[in-house]
């Protein structure tokens, strides 16, 4: 404690989060009051708080603070920094899935800023998940200039739309002939009713979709109504639209609540959408905007590479409103994360990897053949070089190595740079909209 001696560190975990009598900790929820502070939210409620608590616990969570170890006001529950953590999946492409050490809640109380508080508790935790095995870490983010000093780089983006559901939506009639008459058909229930299918298109769509990641308990009260964080109680406005194929199973889901008119037009936003297959995302898109009264469907987490404006005859039908960056990745293990993912030509490349906290850093030889590498350490002259937050962007191929190396992130030999981009420039664009 000699960096930090008015401080005190504390961790607790599923098992401590509650005294012998059953009752939250005081620090725990004091943590909690913290969180909410930071993220410029009111105080939470009991209902609020229980939510949380089950969350923590189903995904076995783990906390970590600092707090004064002598306040000078008040009893001293509430921390002075936050760093929360747990382990869920990650799919990488390929239909692979890979082990994933997730991080939020990471607060520092304006009166302790600059004082290195987030750098001790993600060095920490870091290390505890390299020491476990994890492969990779990831966050999102709610500023983007904090996290590459940890190794985290930006892997996936999201596109914010509007979609006009006027008379503007109409699909290309060869789109519409391609679909043809849908073999299965809609059901709009309650979002609780729709729970169980939810969980099947989602599992699906998380063992195709390079990017996804594995959600954590707290969407199930999210995506069913039990519980709108912002509304302290039952979500009154969510609704939900199944479509089932021709054998009856759930392959697709939209789910959606009324935001009354905007800019003079009924508008709904669309919360979560979710079909593997194309065609399913299309007919949903379809289905909602010709609901009645509907002229005007907003989307927060749209893929950047939707198809939808490419099957419309007005493809500015959908305007992109917004940019924001998503799942920002953190490789801890080289050879576990590489090894992992697919590849898109066969050849070697020798990588050097330069990582402040040490986890990645290293000469690494990538040689792949048949979509599958094999990585190992080097001594040999590295070809292409690039920081530890460069590879976590490298690594779901949200971005190209031509663009990186263009920006000045990826120097390197041209033939080696040239390698690397065939070897690992392919696929589909990730997709991340899960948040935590």
């Amino acid at each position: 404690m000699a960096q930090h001696p008015d401080l005190t560190a504390e961790s607790f975990g599923p098992d401590t989060f509650t005294d012998d009598d059953g009752t939250l900790h005081p620090r725990v929820r004091g943590f909690g009051e913290a969180v909410s502070r930071a993220f410029l939210e009111g105080r939470g409620s009991e209902e609020r708080r229980r939510r949380w608590v089950e969350h923590l616990v189903a995904d076995r969570a783990v906390l970590r603070g600092m707090w004064e170890a002598a306040p000078a006001v008040g009893p001293g529950t509430i921390p002075v920094a936050t760093f929360a953590s747990f382990d869920k999946t990650l799919a990488v492409g390929g239909g692979r899935t890979v082990p994933l050490h997730m991080i939020t809640d990471v607060t520092v109380s304006p009166a302790f800023r600059r004082r290195g508080l987030t750098r001790r508790l993600m060095t920490e935790d870091l290390a505890d998940a390299a020491a476990r095995g994890l492969p990779l870490a990831a966050l999102t983010v709610s500023e983007g200039s904090i996290y590459g000093r940890f190794g985290f780089g930006c892997a996936t983006t999201l596109h914010e739309v509007d979609v006009d559901a006027g008379p503007r939506f109409a699909l290309r009639a060869d789109v519409a002939a391609g679909l043809g008459e849908d073999p299965g058909r809609f059901t709009v229930v309650e979002p609780l009713e729709a729970w169980p299918a939810v969980q099947q298109v989602s599992a699906a769509h998380h063992a195709t979709t390079r990017g996804s990641v594995e959600r954590p308990q707290f969407y199930e009260p999210m995506l069913t109504g039990v519980f709108r964080h912002t509304d302290e109680g039952p979500d009154r406005t969510l609704r939900a639209v199944v479509h089932l194929d021709a054998a009856g199973t759930p392959d697709g889901y939209a789910l959606y609540r009324p935001l009354g008119k905007v800019d003079g037009v009924h508008a709904l936003e669309v919360s979560d959408l979710l079909a593997p297959d194309p065609a399913v995302r299309l007919r949903l898109w379809r289905f909602l905007a010709e609901m009645d009264l509907v002229q005007l469907l907003r989307f927060p987490r749209m893929r950047v590479d939707d198809a939808l404006p490419w099957a419309l005859v007005e493809p500015r039908a959908v305007r992109t409103t917004g940019t924001s960056d998503m799942l920002w990745v953190r490789v801890l293990d080289v050879v576990a994360a590489l090894e992992a993912r697919p590849w898109y030509a066969d050849g070697d490349v020798v990588l050097e990897v330069e990582d402040p906290l040490g986890h990645a850093s290293g000469r690494w030889r990538l040689a792949a053949q048949d979509g599958v590498a094999r990585v190992t350490p080097t001594d040999d002259p590295a070809g292409v070089r690039l920081s530890a937050d460069t590879l976590g962007s490298l690594y779901l191929g949200g971005v190209s190595v031509a663009t990186l190396h263009a920006a000045g992130r990826l120097p390197g030999v041209a033939e080696a740079v040239r390698r690397l981009a065939a070897l690992a420039d392919g696929g589909p664009a990730p997709y991340c909209s899960t948040g935590f």
